[in-house]
């Protein structure tokens, strides 16, 4: 079972995060910022990902320390849960429309992080979510999770449905590339390692 539970402790933040990458879709927990719960939902759905959350964060202050932190935890668990990368098929990409917006997803899980970041929203929030955390949210998360991740929006207006169609494609393309190969017992790389 390729599971991990992460527990991170700061004196800004206290989560602990479960994750299933062979799981049905549910997510369950709040991160305290209503919005950004959606987005999570969305992508442990459209991955296929069980996802369980208990957040609690300086969100007096502002959501950032509270969703970074986040990204840091489900990195790690991601990571772990990957083991020792054999088998999988390590690429996955998602291109996905959510009304008039669409927006790809490019993923290397290499074990060599970066991000690339191509997305603009023009609100400087939705709801209760700093949209200015999205891109630092991913970038924690390609650190922690040693994945090579491009983010692009093609095109859109409303920045709800940008964002949505950038969590649901990053749910597509983790989900193609944590994809084990059925004939595989081998790392894809000619290093032999990730």
């Amino acid at each position: 079972m390729r599971k991990a539970q992460v527990e991170r402790n700061t004196k800004e933040t206290q989560i602990v995060l479960s994750l299933n990458l062979d799981g049905k879709g549910s997510f369950a927990g709040t991160t305290g910022v209503g919005f950004f719960d959606h987005m999570l939902n969305l992508f442990a759905c459209h991955g296929s990902f069980d996802m369980v959350l208990d957040v609690h964060g300086d969100l007096a202050v502002d959501s950032h320390h509270t969703l970074e932190d986040l990204a840091i935890v489900l990195g790690d668990a991601l990571d772990r849960a990957l083991g020792n990368r054999i088998g999988i098929r390590r690429y996955g990409i998602f291109y996905c429309p959510m009304d008039e917006a669409l927006s790809r997803v490019v993923i290397d899980l290499s074990g060599r992080p970066y991000l690339v970041y191509d997305v603009e929203l023009k609100a400087e929030r939705i709801g209760d979510f700093e949209t200015e955390m999205l891109r630092e949210f991913l970038y924690a998360l390609s650190v922690h999770g040693r994945m090579n991740l491009h983010v692009t929006n093609l095109y859109g207006i409303n920045s709800h449905h940008i964002a949505e169609s950038v969590f649901k494609a990053l749910g597509h393309a983790l989900k193609g590339a944590v994809y084990v190969e059925a004939d595989s017992d081998k790392v894809l790389s000619t290093k032999g390692v990730l």
